[in-house]
């Protein structure tokens, strides 16, 4: 088995993101967290004041073994809106910005490449502002955000925006969900 690898995304609401990334074959864990701010350790009522730096990450265990980055990178691009700078929908600050903390010079250059990639094809109406920024720290969020799909799923926001997210996302990537087979 290789060793295991980590991915740290920042898509949104962090809810949305773990319940995603969750449901793919070779993702071993999914955490719910706080990255690339100036204060250690912050509380949700800390980042939700936008004054901290940090943005909501979900922090993706994976088997590259099983998954490469370049499909969570796929999966990322495709779950969120990479093209509108500090929101996801009604979530406005920069804590919901679009940003990858790259671990490592591999996932810097895959993620820059995928960019462009995505630039050259056209694949957004507008361009995309993901913020690309070395891993430097990770902060887990407490414990209620921590599968918070899976256990409120009947939540006003579970229902209006992650299970649309998620009805999506398995319909798109069903072959490389868990427990499906890749025939």
């Amino acid at each position: 088995m290789q060793s295991l690898e980590k991915a740290t995304f920042g898509s949104g609401c962090f809810w949305c993101s773990e319940a995603v990334f969750s449901e793919l074959k070779g993702v071993m864990a999914v955490q719910p967290g706080y990255s690339g701010g100036k204060v250690a350790n912050p509380s949700y009522e800390q980042v939700c004041t936008g004054t901290t730096g940090h943005a909501e990450v979900a922090q993706v265990t994976f088997d590259p073994g099983v998954v490469s980055y370049r499909e969570l990178l796929e999966v990322f691009f495709s779950t969120h809106d990479p093209t509108t700078r500090n929101r996801q929908g009604a979530d406005v600050g920069t804590q919901y910005r679009s940003v990858i903390f790259y671990h490592g010079e591999g996932q810097r250059k895959e993620a820059q490449d995928m960019v462009a990639e995505l630039t050259s094809e056209k694949a957004f109406r507008s361009p995309i502002v993901t913020e690309l920024a070395p891993f430097a720290a990770f902060y887990p969020a407490e414990e209620y955000h921590r599968e918070y799909y899976r256990r409120n799923p009947r939540q006003g926001y579970c229902q209006a925006v992650i299970s649309p997210k998620l009805a999506k996302f398995r319909e798109h990537f069903k072959q490389k969900l868990k427990g499906q087979s890749n025939n």
